[in-house]
């Protein structure tokens, strides 16, 4: 008998253990999900987290919109030979500042400076003559006077007085030939110091030498490319902007302009110009604002990186 009761025992022990714990773990649940600090009042909802200094949803206020486009100068521009001839000079290198009318370099100007001189003496030449005509026919005047004056009182012929005449006028005509004379001579030698202003290279415009493509004893031929000079100032940035803020910049608004050199950098510029039609293509409008200050790290040809403030949206 007692036999028995050990084998029945044996044969329960696991499945009343079983139940033991199962018991357990409900109450145990029961317990965990009632907790009045952990569970959440019934009809209300838990506000989703926000990540400090993020980005709006576009269309909100306070978007920004970021854009970028090359810095540029409104002077820049290759200068070239007007006239060919050997480089003898050079003046300036690249990196140096210059100012307009400044030289940066001569070309041999040896020839054009002699007919110059023979131009000049030309016309002094014809000056001379022209003034000396001008003598002759106050003489010419005062002959034909004094003729007049014989011929009314009956002492001279009607052909001395004839005579007289003539030579007056021929005078004149000599005073308007020695005038074309001279005037031809003068412009031949405003000519010859034209091209001889052309053997000085200047600079066009303040700025900097960017680039020299030339060497001192090169003989270049007209129109050859001989520096390249950049101002440096008033600096702009070009951008493009989707065409629905077209309505929300205009000129004057503030943009901030950093580079890849110092991104951490924001320089101000003020919209100078925006263009009245949008290109349909991209679906875009062009956009150019003029930097404000010193332009620091900025240099023309770099892409500046353009932050706006964000189009305010109107009710419906």
């Amino acid at each position: 008998m007692k036999r028995r009761e050990r084998r029945m025992a044996n044969r329960f022990a696991p499945l009343l253990l079983g139940t033991l714990m199962a018991m357990l773990l409900g109450l145990q649940g029961c317990n965990s999900a009632a907790s009045p600090s952990e569970a959440a009042p019934v009809g209300t909802t838990t506000a989703p987290q926000t990540t400090p200094n993020s980005t709006p949803a576009a269309g909100e206020e306070g978007e920004s919109y970021v854009a970028s486009g090359p810095i540029v100068v409104e002077n820049q521009l290759d200068v070239l030979a007007q006239r060919e001839g050997v480089v003898v000079r050079i003046l300036a290198d690249v990196g140096a500042p210059v100012r307009k009318g400044n030289l940066l370099a001569v070309l041999d100007d040896r020839q054009l400076t002699a007919e110059r001189e023979a131009a000049e003496a030309k016309a002094l030449s014809c000056e001379a003559d022209l003034k000396d005509w001008e003598a002759e026919t106050k003489v010419a005047e005062a002959d034909c006077r004094r003729a007049e004056r014989m011929r009314e009182a009956g002492i001279n012929t009607q052909e001395e007085l004839d005579h007289a005449r003539y030579k007056l006028v021929g005078s004149q005509y000599e005073i308007e030939k020695a005038q074309r004379e001279l005037d031809h001579a003068r412009a031949v030698l405003a000519a010859l110091e034209l091209e001889l202003h052309k053997t000085h290279i200047e600079a066009p415009f303040d700025g900097v030498v960017a680039r020299r493509y030339v060497r001192a004893g090169q003989k270049v031929a007209s129109g050859e490319r001989l520096f390249w000079v950049s101002a440096v100032a008033p600096l702009l940035v070009k951008f493009t902007l989707p065409e629905r803020w077209m309505a929300s910049v205009k000129k004057g608004d503030k943009v901030y302009v950093s580079s890849v050199l110092a991104p951490e950098t924001q320089h101000s510029a003020k919209v100078v110009q925006i263009s009245p039609v949008v290109d349909p293509a991209s679906g875009s409008i062009d956009v150019m604002a003029e930097l404000e200050g010193k332009p620091g790290e900025l240099r023309p040809g770099m892409t500046a990186s353009v932050r706006l403030r964000a189009p305010t949206a109107k009710p419906r």
